[in-house]
């Protein structure tokens, strides 16, 4: 019984936590010239860790520490987000969505907004706190 107890609670809390019911914009995309940009960081896994920082900064407020999303904020977790381009992910942050409350990161310096976008590579389904990226975030 106590094993149950301490199974099931935390698995409880971690699926409250995450913002299940998040349902994408699907007006809000970036150009295809956008889209088809290359990280130009993607060979640096280890700068990652800077986006995290910036992620932490600038970012948690909506999508929490390991980016599951609160309030109405995306969960940068689930494959409709994961399952997009670098070049997607980069102008998002650049752009924001003020339709849907995420304001515009342009203020950021690119270079930078190119290193959340490696940290974003590292966000895991049912990670509590991504504290060191580890392994090469995926090419897209």
């Amino acid at each position: 019984m106590k094993w149950a107890v301490l199974t099931f609670f935390p698995a409880a809390a971690l699926l409250l936590a995450q913002n299940v019911n998040y349902q994408p914009d699907t007006k809000w995309r970036a150009p295809e010239e956008a889209a088809a940009r290359k990280n130009p960081l993607a060979d640096k896994p280890e700068l990652a860790a800077g986006g995290r920082k910036l992620f932490k900064r600038n970012c948690v407020e909506c999508h929490g520490d390991s980016g599951q999303g609160l309030k109405k904020a995306a969960d940068l977790q689930l494959p409709v987000v994961q399952d997009q381009s670098d070049g997607a992910l980069h102008w998002k942050i650049t752009n924001g969505n003020p339709d849907r409350g995420m304001p515009s990161f342009s203020g950021i310096p690119e270079l930078q907004r190119w290193q959340i976008v490696l940290y974003l590579r590292t966000l895991k389904p049912g990670a509590t706190e991504n504290k060191s990226p580890a392994g090469e975030p995926p090419s897209r």
